[in-house]
């Protein structure tokens, strides 16, 4: 066999991983839609959110590699919650952040692993997506490069241990001067309602 056979065969191998991967994620009443590039993952994002909608996203990486980020927050097209949480006053006005970043009309993220059966695993230090991403969101929205799928829950959480939390942990070092912590951990097996949850499954590798 020549290297291109192998090259071949190994793409092929890995196309038919994510497939196996979007139809477990469907038969759970989750959209999943597999695209190959970032560029395109960003315009189905933007496809997905009509304009001048509320959304709320975090600081993910993904959403920055993707440029989804900036246009979400900064473009002028959707109603952005991240402005107005970080005008407001965190001691005085605390209760209203937390349901304004609780229950967005639309959520857009990523997790830090997605299993071949396909369970979304998404882990933080304060949680504070996390309730949008389980039930408070009208719609969540994830964007999922294809270096994150795993065999299963463990590999999932050896993931999130031993690749994701060693960025995250750097990333807020660098802004805040303290370490993070790993605190919760949130599955998502499906839904109840179908149409709630769209994963957008990027084959080239995204974020972290």
């Amino acid at each position: 066999m020549t290297l291109e056979e192998k090259v071949f065969e190994v793409d092929a191998a890995e196309s038919d991983r994510i497939e196996r991967v979007a139809t477990a994620l469907r038969s759970h009443k989750i959209e999943a839609i597999v695209v190959d590039t970032g560029t395109e993952a960003r315009g189905v994002v933007l496809g997905l959110i009509p304009a001048g909608a509320e959304v709320h996203s975090g600081k993910s990486k993904t959403l920055e590699d993707v440029g989804l980020f900036s246009e979400l927050v900064e473009s002028g097209r959707y109603d952005p919650i991240r402005p107005r949480m970080f005008a407001m006053d965190r001691q005085t006005q605390g209760s209203e952040i937390r349901k304004l970043s609780s229950a967005p009309e639309y959520m857009v993220g990523s997790v830090g692993a997605l299993t071949e059966g396909g369970a979304l695993v998404a882990a933080s230090g304060t949680g504070s997506q996390l309730g949008a991403y389980a039930a408070g969101a009208g719609h969540l929205i994830l964007v999922v490069g294809s270096q994150k799928i795993v065999p299963d829950f463990e590999a999932a959480l050896e993931r999130i241990r031993d690749v994701v939390f060693p960025y995250e942990d750097a990333q807020v070092m660098a802004r805040m001067g303290v370490h993070t912590i790993l605190e919760k951990v949130l599955i998502i097996y499906g839904e109840w309602t179908a149409g709630r949850t769209t994963v957008v499954l990027v084959r080239e590798p995204v974020g972290i």
